[in-house]
């Protein structure tokens, strides 16, 4: 995110799960839950795993394995985005109390 502040990313993601509510609503007749979006991130997140170690030589895959592997870990961080937004978590303070926390476990 060398042009992107954490802002910036975070609304573009929220605006982006709107434009896919609208799909569902227009294909589906609803959109998806909150735990819906949940196993739909938890699926891409073992799929980063598989394609993980594709790139370090330890799963034969047929694809592009760096550019899914990139594509991937951005859908990941979207999804995440999108979860903290439907839970009414503020994603950048839960990230700044993780890292603050985590720290001064670590003794930094």
């Amino acid at each position: 995110m060398k042009d992107m502040n954490f802002s910036e990313a975070v609304e573009r993601s929220i605006q982006i799960r709107k434009t896919y509510h609208n799909l569902e609503r227009q294909y589906h007749e609803k959109e998806w839950t909150v735990e819906e979006d949940a196993l739909a991130f938890l699926t891409d997140a073992g799929l980063v795993g598989r394609l993980t170690m594709s790139q370090q030589g330890r799963w034969p895959t047929n694809g592009e394995t760096e550019s899914e592997l990139e594509h991937k870990l951005g859908e990941c961080m979207w999804w995440l985005i999108n979860l903290a937004d439907r839970t009414d978590i503020d994603i950048s303070e839960a990230l700044e109390k993780f890292l603050t926390k985590t720290e001064k476990k670590i003794g930094d």
